[in-house]
């Protein structure tokens, strides 16, 4: 066997010796190693900066290749959807450090760290399989790790709720996505997804195993109507895990869609784009409309993440360079504004509880950074000039307007128009509406001011530094 081919697998291999850095790490490590008061097991800083130099390592994007027969395959592109992974999971891990020094959790960070690194893992292996066995057990890999996450807290009430939702909900869609599969393999012979899009009739059987396939990875992405466990699972989940579902996983999974889409079944571009016309109308309007009735604000960033899965879902539609390259982009930007807000809100909930809108009431007069930062990511997630999510919305509207889709593009942008307000609704809440009981005044951790500030980094100057969306241009040629 030629072990050289393991080399093209530098992420994922690099990843795994981080993983198992920190399990050894975690498994001699005495509680108060890091800290004399025991609240610690294992330090923060230690994981955080284990990812860093992970990111460092792998920034450079290497060469196309392929490994193990063309099960595996890497091109510069996924490179660079890896790097957006792995900044995105290095901020969650400096937004979970305070949660994870609670009384409930604080010896339970090693198991957090390695999940999270399992689940990355994982999607990694989706967005590089050129087989779909490899992209089951990449996707499986994803997932099973995630349902454990979602019920960190299992001796909430929630949070096991959660839990059980969110992992029946992925049996659920693994086994229609698997059902799907079947009949591409029973009509086609083979799971390369090369040698599938060679034998595409477009039969009837092949139209099912679209819908099936497309439906399975719907539920990951949490697009209408295949949403309905997102709400629950992100109010139950530990915010730092909502996060985590809400950005890093949506952006594996709509990647691989788009892989799939281009490469598998190419021949039958105009059954998927029909389908995903038609779902993206839906998914964008309706999640703008439940999330204005949303008190919740977990439940509140739940329904726009599902309207955003539908934006992104424009990106793909169109079939070409340019979505594909406004997609990474709009990813990007997304993770950066999202990530921020929930870091705000997870800050907010660690000091006093409180979660819901009328809690953000007159925020402004006793927290006024961490409401400015608020709103900035707000603005950003709105498509307001000219922060970076203006940018991101401009380059994926253009992306389907170029391939004819002109009223799919009318009717998103005036559910932007519907986002605006209820995105505007928070910053009435901070800054307008006054409350008897605010939030008291208080100081973030620094890990967390650490985390908004690369987040903040990303909602400014994303959208004045054009070179970087031109870099994720001249990389999409390859796909």
């Amino acid at each position: 066997m030629d072990y050289s081919q393991f080399l093209i697998m530098k992420e994922e291999l690099s990843l795994i010796v981080v993983i198992f850095i920190l399990f050894v790490a975690d498994l001699f490590m005495s509680p108060d190693a890091h800290k004399k008061d025991g609240k610690a097991k294992l330090n923060t800083i230690f994981p955080v900066l284990l990812m860093a130099v992970h990111t460092a390592i792998n920034f450079v994007p290497g060469e196309a290749a392929e490994a193990f027969g063309g099960m595996y395959h890497y091109i510069p592109m996924m490179s660079i959807l890896k790097n957006i992974l792995n900044v995105g999971t290095l901020v969650v891990f400096l937004m979970a450090h305070r949660w994870l020094a609670r009384e409930d959790t604080k010896f339970k960070q090693g198991e957090f760290y390695i999940l999270t690194l399992c689940t990355l893992l994982g999607m990694y292996l989706m967005t590089s399989a050129g087989h779909f066995l490899l992209f089951f057990i990449g996707l499986e890999t994803a997932s099973i790790p995630l349902a454990a996450m979602v019920a960190f807290n299992k001796y909430r009430h929630h949070s096991a709720e959660a839990g059980a939702k969110y992992i029946l909900m992925a049996l659920f869609s693994s086994g229609i996505l698997l059902y799907g599969l079947s009949f591409l393999y029973g009509t086609t012979g083979t799971l390369y997804f090369d040698d599938i899009a060679a034998q595409l009739t477009g039969s009837s059987l092949q139209v099912l195993a679209l819908v099936l396939f497309f439906a399975g990875m719907a539920f990951k992405l949490s697009l209408v109507p295949f949403h309905l466990w997102t709400a629950d699972v992100y109010e139950g989940s530990p915010t730092v895990v909502t996060s985590y579902l809400s950005t890093i996983s949506k952006g594996a999974a709509a990647f691989s869609l788009l892989i799939i889409l281009f490469k598998v079944f190419a021949p039958m571009i105009e059954q998927w784009q029909t389908i995903l016309f038609w779902i993206t109308i839906i998914t964008i309007t309706l999640g703008n409309l439940f999330a204005i009735r949303q008190q919740n604000l977990k439940r509140f960033m739940a329904f726009s993440s599902v309207s955003q899965a539908g934006y992104v879902m424009l990106g793909i539609i169109g079939g070409n360079v340019m979505g594909t390259s406004a997609l990474i982009y709009y990813i990007l930007v997304y993770a950066a504004a999202t990530l921020a807000v929930f870091l705000v809100i997870a800050v907010i909930e660690e000091e006093s509880g409180k979660v819901n809108l009328n809690d953000y009431n007159g925020l402004y007069r006793t927290n006024p950074k961490l409401s400015f930062l608020m709103t900035l990511s707000l603005f950003s997630l709105a498509g307001i000039p000219p922060f970076a999510g203006f940018f991101s919305k401009f380059f994926i509207f253009m992306a389907a307007f170029e391939a004819g889709f002109h009223l799919l593009v009318f009717i998103a942008l005036v559910n932007t128009v519907i986002s605006l307000y209820y995105y505007l609704l928070i910053v009435k809440a901070m800054y307008i509406n006054k409350s008897e009981t605010p939030v008291l005044s208080f100081r973030s951790d620094n890990y967390s001011r650490a985390g908004l500030a690369i987040c903040m980094i990303g909602v400014i100057l994303l959208g004045l530094a054009g070179f970087v969306f031109q870099a994720i241009d001249n990389y999409s040629f390859g796909i």
